[in-house]
């Protein structure tokens, strides 16, 4: 497992609140302990030499100083959080999942198809900083380790409403995530950092190509991101604090889907193939801000379409305030999902 070193926390709350004093003079840390094994198994690095913010000039604005032992998820989490640093401007639909195939039409014409999904995502994270000795913080957290960080229910889910060759398709995803923080107990006995992500997406869609195996959608809409993050010290010589930070954007997309029916023979009929992207940003919130999903479908019934595959989300922000700091965030893995028509 990959060691993982201390992360500046006057640079997460400076970047938070600029009030905040974000220089200070170099300081030997040699005496201190490592970060927890808790961090450490998360596989977050941090290239530069390591910094700790003294709490105690932010709560009290007085000379006392402690440092905490960074947690590899807090400092992705407290890291996500700094986008509300610049312009409300991401990340992690929702965004699209799939929409099934082999549709059926109910009287009026109108159908709806209802999708709750999985998505196992593991994230890569590159995050620019004002730190000159540390210009960036590489994150990689695999999906166990997110899963097993997991604060309340994650809800992942999509919908579509169709009628004729126009479809209106909309998604949700929501997933919180904490983890402990480890201190030195002495002004604060420990702690907590969380994260709750929340995505969404609606896109308008027109069938451009429509046969008996075969369908072609475009569209245009946009996606919402919404980040919440949170640390919280448990009381010791000073009273319990609590700093919240949240961040929300919305980005411009264009769409497209298409998918095909396998033929019969050497696989049972209902098999299929589905493929959805989306490219958007545009410099409106974030800089980019992409999806692709592949899946194999299969309709066992003609009310229920189960699918299998992969997908990614990416986005890529920079703030404009003049504070250096940027995220480049991927997050990929497979999904399970599965549609059911009305």
């Amino acid at each position: 497992m990959v060691p993982v070193f201390t992360i500046g926390w006057r640079w997460v709350l400076s970047s938070l609140y600029p009030s905040f004093p974000r220089k200070r003079e170099p300081r030997d840390f040699s005496h201190l302990p490592p970060c927890s094994s808790q961090g450490q198994a998360l596989g977050l690095r941090l290239r530069g030499d390591d910094e700790f913010v003294r709490l105690q000039d932010f709560l009290t604005a007085s000379s006392t100083e402690m440092t905490i032992a960074c947690s590899a998820l807090a400092s992705l989490v407290v890291g996500l959080g700094l986008i509300a640093a610049g312009p409300q401007p991401a990340g992690a639909q929702e965004t699209t999942p799939p929409a099934g195939a082999q549709e059926t039409t109910l009287p009026g014409g109108a159908q709806i198809l209802f999708t709750p999904y999985l998505w196992l995502a593991g994230i890569n994270a590159t995050i620019q900083t004002p730190l000159e000795r540390a210009p960036t913080v590489n994150a990689d957290v695999s999906a166990i380790d997110l899963l097993s960080h997991l604060s309340a229910v994650p809800w992942m889910s999509s919908i579509e409403i169709r009628d004729g060759p126009l479809g209106l398709l909309g998604g949700a995803f929501h997933v919180p995530v904490s983890t402990g923080i480890t201190t030195r107990n002495v002004f604060f006995n420990g702690g907590s950092a969380g994260l709750i992500t929340n995505a969404g997406t609606a896109t308008l869609l027109y069938r451009a190509l429509e046969q008996p195996t075969q369908y072609a959608d475009l569209g245009i809409g946009f996606r919402a991101w919404s980040f919440v993050a949170n640390l919280n010290l448990n009381p010791g010589l000073l009273s319990r604090a609590s700093v919240t930070r949240d961040a929300s954007w919305v980005d411009p997309l264009i769409a497209g889907r298409y998918h095909i029916d396998l033929p019969s023979g050497f696989l049972p009929s209902g098999f299929g193939l589905n493929a959805y992207g989306d490219v958007g940003g545009f410099g409106v919130g974030a800089h980019s801000d992409w999806q692709l999903l592949g899946t194999i479908d299969y309709a066992p019934k003609p009310w229920l379409d189960l699918q299998l595959g992969y997908r990614t989300v990416n986005f890529n922000y920079t703030a404009s305030d003049g504070l250096n700091l940027g995220f480049n965030v991927h997050m990929k893995g497979p999904i399970l999902a599965a549609t059911f028509k009305f």
